[in-house]
Formats: structure tokens, C-alpha cells, sequence
């Protein structure tokens, strides 16, 4: 029967709407990689956080079906009562070897893991301190926690080191969150000299490297190892669905960390394993990513051509389309995260849609989501350079004919 008490519901989807903040997923057909085909069109894939291209990898769909034929289709309960195989060993050892450390733990999400490690770690007598432009799981894990949550400024050691002043004397415990990747900017967390940081005033570091791992370092195992932090006191967390190409996430760190969150971290504790489908799927992805070193040079290579290129577009671009208060520039990255930021929120809106007539899927970003307006571009090893020639001609079309039209 309908009730009154949802009536609700209509007035705040209608308010999503007037704000222009309304979503909706995007069917795929097929296969992900570069070219995906999208409500009947084929599209050139720049959104996409296949970054080594492994989601498609004809070995990573053989080991998923060997695991359905072997297990089953699902894990059936959670790890300490009839979801654990072998399979959730052999992939946490894995990570472990890639990352490290002395051990790991899966979760069945890279958002679980960091909402149930941070919950276990602090509490109502501590202190969180993050990175203001750090990830949603990040920020929500230290408010579920119920300790004390305060911002820094985005990557600014400076605050940081105030608030720590100020703060840590009066709690019982500290940790600091920081991505080192930020998904949104592309830019790196200063991870050396923020250990440094909370060296001086006993704080632990929890690192979110869902977008490093696979991608930087020398052997993939992320900005912890390509910073040189490899064997510092760190909680490592990150997700394999990403360039990993799979689903679930997991933490990384020393033996007493991993066996205390087997125990204390709720969101491990009471959810169901990981499916032995995403189970070896993962673990195929990681012994890729160790053998095929050319994958990330590739995948680099892409990165150092499109940042070139959009470089060489913006110098090309007319002082006509460049003077005004926000003009087109590439924001500062060092990850396969390029933004390139636009004008006005409606501007990016109108490029987004007209690159998608011009077959390039990539994302129009705009506040809140992020303090200015931009196009979003993702890279990914499986990139051909015509693709990205392709991507830039797209852009430099629909800028100057969106410009012209604009009110």
C-alpha cells in the first residue's frame, strides 16, 4: 500500500534534477576495452579504469571459469563460517608478494575495506585527520568510526602539521588518510615526507592505492613502492577493479594488522567472501602484472603522448577562446588521470555530450564533485595512438564549435 511516509522521496529527486546532479548508469555491450559499444553506439573509451586493459584479458575469463567449475558461483557465507577457499589464500599471499608486505586481506569491495579497517582502527577516543580531496570510502569509514574527523588542505603538509599540533595531544590514538592517487585530479599524495610527518607525532598512515596498483612502481605495486616507502609502517588499502580488472578490495600491511582486522573488521567479518569468479580472476590479474612489465610502459606511453598533444593543443588554441576568467588548461597529473579544465560547469556539460556525438565516451566533471569544471580522461595500456589522435581532433572541434554557440 502506498504511504505518505515515502511521499518524500518525489520532492528530492525532483531537486536532484533542477541542480542538473541527477544520474543514471550507462549500459555497456560486450567486452570493456578501449572501443565499448554504448546505447547502440561505438565509443571510444576515455572513462574507463581499465588502466592495463586485464577486464577483457581472455586469461583472467579462463581463470573465472575454472574457479565456477571448481567452487561454485558464489563464496556462500563469510569467510569464518563456509566462505573461505583456498582461492582467498592464494590471492592474499599474492598481494602481499606484490605489495610487499607481510600479509593482506580481501574484502568482497575496495569500499568495504576501507570503511571496516578504518572502524576498527579508531574510535570514539581518536583522531582521523584527510586529505579534503580524498575518496568517499575514505571520508565515510573515519565518520562511521566515530572518532574525531578533521580536513586538511588537498596535499598540504603545512596543515596537516597545524592540525597535528593542535589535535593529537588530546587523543588517544591518530591516523592519517590519504589516496595516493586522487581520482579526480590525477596529482599524488607527498607520501614520503607525510610518513615523515606522522613519524614525529605517532600517527598512523592508511594509503588508498586503487589507483596505483598495477600502475606505478617497478613492479606494479603502486605509489608506495614508486615513492620508495616500501617498508614503512603503512596501512596499505586498495581495490582489484581496476587495473587489476576484477572486483573486491584488500589491505596490505604487517602480520599483526591483517589478523587483527580478521577480527575486528565488521565489514570483513560479517560479509560474504569474495566469489571465487572475481577470486581468481584477481589473482590472474596480479601474476600479469608481474610478468608483463610492458603493459605499464605502454600504458605510460600513452599518458606522456596525450599530455603532449593536449599541451600542444592549448598553445594552438585562439586568444578569443583563452581570455576569460577560467580559461582551458591541463590540470597538473602524473598518473593516467588527465583533466583538462573548462570554462563553466555548462560548458563542460556541453562538451561532454558533443564529444559523445563525435564517438569519444569521457567524463564532464563539475562542481560539487570537484571545485572547477573539467573533462575527465582516463588511459589504458590497450589505447592505440590513432585513438588518442582521434580523441584530441574530437576535442579541438567540439571547443571552438560549443564556444562559438554558447549564450
Amino acid at each position: 500500500m502506498p504511504s505518505a511516509a515515502y511521499d518524500w522521496i518525489a520532492g528530492a529527486l525532483e531537486t536532484i534534477h533542477r541542480a542538473q546532479w541527477y544520474r543514471s548508469p550507462q549500459a555497456l555491450v560486450g567486452l570493456p576495452g578501449p572501443v565499448v559499444e554504448r546505447h547502440g553506439q561505438r565509443v571510444l573509451n576515455f572513462a574507463s579504469n581499465d588502466y592495463l586493459g586485464l577486464a577483457g584479458d581472455p586469461r583472467l575469463q579462463a581463470a573465472a571459469i575454472a574457479a565456477v567449475n571448481d567452487y561454485g558461483t558464489g563464496s556462500t557465507g563469510s569467510r569464518l563460517i563456509t566462505g573461505d577457499r583456498n582461492l582467498h589464500r592464494q590471492l592474499e599471499q599474492a598481494i602481499a608478494q606484490l605489495k610487499q608486505t607481510d600479509d593482506a586481506i580481501v574484502f568482497s569491495a575496495g569500499y568495504l575495506a576501507n570503511l571496516g579497517t578504518i572502524a576498527a582502527l579508531v574510535g570514539s577516543r581518536d583522531l582521523v585527520l584527510s586529505d579534503r580531496y580524498n575518496h568517499s570510502s575514505l571520508i565515510n569509514g573515519a565518520k562511521l568510526s566515530g572518532a574525531t574527523f578533521l580536513e586538511y588542505g588537498h596535499c598540504d603538509l603545512t596543515d596537516l602539521q597545524t592540525l597535528l599540533e593542535q589535535h593529537r595531544p588530546h587523543h588517544r590514538r591518530c591516523l592519517i588518510l590519504t589516496d595516493t592517487v586522487f581520482s579526480m585530479d590525477g596529482d599524488l599524495a607527498p607520501l614520503p615526507e607525510l610518513l615523515d610527518l606522522a613519524d614525529r607525532f605517532a600517527a598512523m598512515v592508511l594509503v588508498d592505492e586503487a589507483h596505483s596498483t598495477g600502475v606505478f612502481g617497478a613492479t606494479g605495486a603502486g605509489c608506495v613502492e614508486s615513492l620508495g616507502c616500501t617498508g614503512r609502517a603503512i596501512v596499505q588499502i586498495g581495490t582489484l577493479s581496476k587495473a587489476l580488472g576484477s572486483l573486491g578490495g584488500y589491505v596490505a600491511g604487517s602480520a599483526e594488522l591483517i589478523d587483527f582486522l580478521r577480527n575486528r573488521a565488521a565489514t570483513w567479518i560479517y560479509s560474504t567472501g569474495l566469489s571465487p569468479a572475481d577470486t581468481a580472476a584477481a589473482l590472474a590479474a596480479i601474476q600479469i602484472v608481474r610478468a608483463e612489465p610492458d603493459r605499464r610502459d605502454r600504458l605510460w606511453r600513452n599518458v606522456a603522448n596525450l599530455q603532449r598533444q593536449l599541451q600542444q593543443w592549448l598553445q594552438s588554441l585562439p586568444s578569443t577562446l583563452q581570455n576569460r576568467p577560467a580559461p582551458y588548461r591541463l590540470l597538473p597529473s602524473a598518473s593516467p588521470i588527465l583533466c583538462l579544465q573548462g570554462p563553466d560547469p555548462a560548458t563542460i556539460v556541453r562538451l561532454g555530450r558533443s564529444l559523445t556525438e563525435h564517438g569519444i565516451w569521457a567524463g564532464a566533471i563539475r562542481p560539487p564533485t570537484v571545485p572547477t569544471s573539467r573533462l575527465r580522461f582516463t588511459l589504458m595500456a590497450s589505447h592505440e595512438p590513432a585513438q588518442i589522435d582521434r580523441l584530441v581532433a574530437a576535442i579541438d572541434a567540439v571547443v571552438r564549435n560549443v564556444d562559438h554557440a554558447a549564450p
